[in-house]
């Protein structure tokens, strides 16, 4: 056991080390500060980025969307087997289509729809930019979209996977998506896993608008 006289220069030293531990502690204090963290802030915190810097985090950001709609629709497939996880993939896309058509249609100040003005707008979904590579043709009274190079049909082969029969789904989304655009439009699946393709295409749609 040791002992430690207190003198009165040891007072004087104790009490300058509490000050001290005050100080700091008051210091702690302030740098823990809370953030009201709006959307505004948000907003002005991406803003300070580069351009190219915004454009890497928004298709990263896409592409989690996309890794969460296939880790639920394995889980839903492990448990309940592949048809029900289509059937309800299949109904989640197809509100979901009416969704993104209204709200890109608001934020991109379409006033018009014909088929120039629609091309527009669905390369601006979820589901189009997170395709590698896309083609589109566009005619008076039609409109054409063709995926050539599908990331997530790829990477299904790469892993020893057939490809997966997308069409079901596919087509109720693009079909909600014009509809909500045009209900007079009509959506046809000119070619769509599992149907027999070309190599160097996955999935081709039209959208036929009527005649004025």
């Amino acid at each position: 056991m040791f002992y430690i006289p207190l003198t009165s220069s040891s007072g004087a030293v104790i009490a300058s080390t509490t000050s001290l531990m005050l100080d700091t502690a008051s210091l702690l204090v302030n740098l823990v500060s809370k953030m009201k963290l709006t959307r505004d802030e948000d907003r002005r915190m991406l803003g300070k980025l580069s351009k190219e810097r915004v454009l890497d985090l928004f298709f990263l950001q896409i592409r989690n969307i996309w890794r969460v709609d296939g880790l639920y629709f394995l889980g839903i497939e492990d448990k309940f087997g592949t048809e029900a996880a289509t059937q309800i993939d299949a109904g989640c896309w197809e509100i979901m289509g009416r969704i993104e058509a209204r709200h890109l249609r608001d934020i991109l100040e379409i006033k018009e729809i014909y088929p120039k003005s629609l091309i527009y707008i669905l390369r601006n979904t979820g589901w189009a930019l997170d395709i590698l590579e896309k083609e589109a043709e566009i005619t008076e009274r039609k409109a054409v979209f063709r995926v050539t190079k599908c990331g997530t049909q790829l990477t299904r082969i790469k892993k020893g996977l057939e490809a997966f029969p997308c069409k079901r789904v596919r087509f109720g989304y693009l079909r909600s998506f014009a509809q909500e655009l045009n209900p007079e439009i009509k959506t046809i699946c000119r070619v769509c896993p599992p149907d027999k393709r070309p190599p160097n295409l996955w999935c081709e749609w039209e959208f036929k608008f009527p005649r004025k």
